[in-house]
This record gives C-alpha cells, sequence and structure tokens, in this order.
C-alpha cells in the first residue's frame, strides 16, 4: 500500500510512539509497524519517526538501510525471499531459484509491475536442515522442490 495521504502516516507514528514509546530503543519496532502496514517506508515517514523520537533523521535511514527486511521502496504484496546460504545451495537451490523466476515473470531484486510479487535472496533463515527454503511475507517455506514452487506461486496468484 502506498501511503494514501500524509496525515495518515502521521497519525499511524502517532499511535505507534504511543504503543513503543519515544526512546531511541522505539526505533525498529515502529520501522517494523511502519514496514508491515504500508509495505516500506518514505521519506517522509522517517523524518515522522525521527521527529517524534528527538533523533536524527540520518540515523533513521542508517536503520533502514541496514536491515534487509526494513524498505525504502515500495514492494509486492507478497514479498519472496529465498535463502542464499550454502546448505540450500547444495540442497538445491538454483533450480527453485529459476523456477521462480519463470513463474513469477520475474529477477531476483524485481517487484511485478502489479506489485502483486518482489522476488529477492536473502541469507540464512534458520532452516538450514530443511533447504532449500523460502519466506513469503513471514511465512516460512522449506525442503522446496520446483514443483512444490509452482504449487506455491499457483496459491498465490
Amino acid at each position: 500500500m502506498i501511503y494514501p495521504d500524509k496525515n495518515v502516516l502521521v497519525n499511524e507514528v502517532d499511535a505507534l510512539v504511543k504503543k513503543y514509546g519515544s526512546g531511541r530503543e522505539s526505533l525498529l519496532p515502529i520501522l517494523q509497524d511502519v514496514q508491515r502496514k504500508f509495505g516500506f517506508i518514505s521519506d517522509f515517514a522517517m523524518q515522522e519517526i525521527a521527529h517524534r523520537l528527538d533523533i536524527h533523521p540520518v540515523e533513521v535511514y542508517g536503520v533502514v538501510t541496514f536491515y534487509s527486511f526494513l524498505s525504502t521502496e515500495p514492494k509486492g504484496k507478497y514479498v519472496i525471499r529465498l535463502c542464499k546460504t550454502i546448505s540450500c545451495e547444495l540442497a538445491g537451490k538454483e533450480a527453485v531459484a529459476k523456477t521462480l523466476e519463470r513463474e513469477l515473470n520475474l529477477k531476483f531484486g524485481e517487484t511485478s509491475k502489479d506489485r502483486k510479487f518482489t522476488l529477492e535472496y536473502c541469507h540464512c533463515i534458520g532452516m538450514c536442515d530443511q533447504g532449500p527454503a523460502m519466506l513469503i511475507n513471514e511465512q516460512v517455506f522449506t525442503k522446496l522442490t520446483p514443483s512444490k514452487v509452482i504449487e506455491i506461486i499457483d496459491s498465490l496468484k
């Protein structure tokens, strides 16, 4: 979702500051909630959060750009993250990656024009014994095969 109105964002940030507090320690939970609700964290959102927490906007930007699960750009409704660790590589990640690209008609790092899907690589998701593994939003999928990937993608289309 793209911010429909700056007032909506301001109200959301105010509510999150009430929920988490106005200290520096509230920054990450607030960013995570803004990301979850709006799909990304805009420059305006970073400015508003910095103002409410009385920290410099560069600090907020630094946190947003450091964490791979936070984004300054709109993502798809379904963010698909394929693990790229050596254990997933050895378990067949490459075939899974090719299937994802073919089924979604996307390359890794891209978002579909209709903003339904974003395809990304990520580092370890803690499922090394069950690879290849991927996350779709916050849901984990393990022991992937090309045919299993097709079923998962078909269920989302």
